[in-house]
């Protein structure tokens, strides 16, 4: 691209970028028609026509950018429904600190368990695979797999309240 088409690109910047923001409404929204603009343009520079305004050959562009979006939405908008941040989980920064505290918490008790009872726990709770699956996996009578998950909900139920949880013995085998 010769220099001086690139010198005055940079000049018209400035003014594009208003347009942009002016066709879009958005700040972000502007930006990235600017930006798609831009590329369009060095991508097809050899489509201007020396001797033409640079300027209005990008402003055509940009117009022409945002309505293929427009229509784009328009298309794609019958198919979605609108959402409703207010009715589908905007983000509430009291809550999510108090979900990560909690997760914290919940983490650490589990690193608390006997490693028998962590693992079939995790198995079960976290990978989702069945008591036969782990009894299968783990090489043990599935009454052990049912008993060590129980004495580790048990032992949860009593970090979270509070309580040291009292050891239970393993059963003989």
């Amino acid at each position: 691209m010769d220099e001086t088409i690139r010198r005055e690109m940079l000049a018209f910047l400035p003014r594009l970028r208003r347009f942009a923001y002016g066709l879009t409404g958005s700040v972000h929204d502007g930006d990235d028609l600017l930006q798609a603009t831009c590329e369009r343009a060095i991508r097809h520079i050899d489509q201007w026509q020396p001797g033409t305004r640079l300027d209005s050959w990008m402003y055509r562009i940009a117009r022409n950018l945002h309505l293929n979006d427009l229509r784009a939405k328009g298309v794609r908008g019958q198919h979605l429904a609108s959402i409703d941040p207010v009715e589908h989980g905007t983000v509430d920064g009291v809550r999510a600190a108090e979900a990560q505290m909690t997760f914290e918490a919940v983490r650490g008790f589990v690193d608390r368990l006997p490693e028998e009872q962590k693992t079939i726990l995790l198995l079960i709770t976290v990978e989702g695979l069945s008591y036969r699956e782990v009894s299968e996996m783990l090489e043990l009578p599935i009454g052990t797999v049912t008993s060590r998950l129980a004495r580790a909900r048990l032992a949860l139920k009593a970090f979270v309240g509070g309580e040291e949880p009292t050891p239970t013995p393993e059963p003989a085998r």
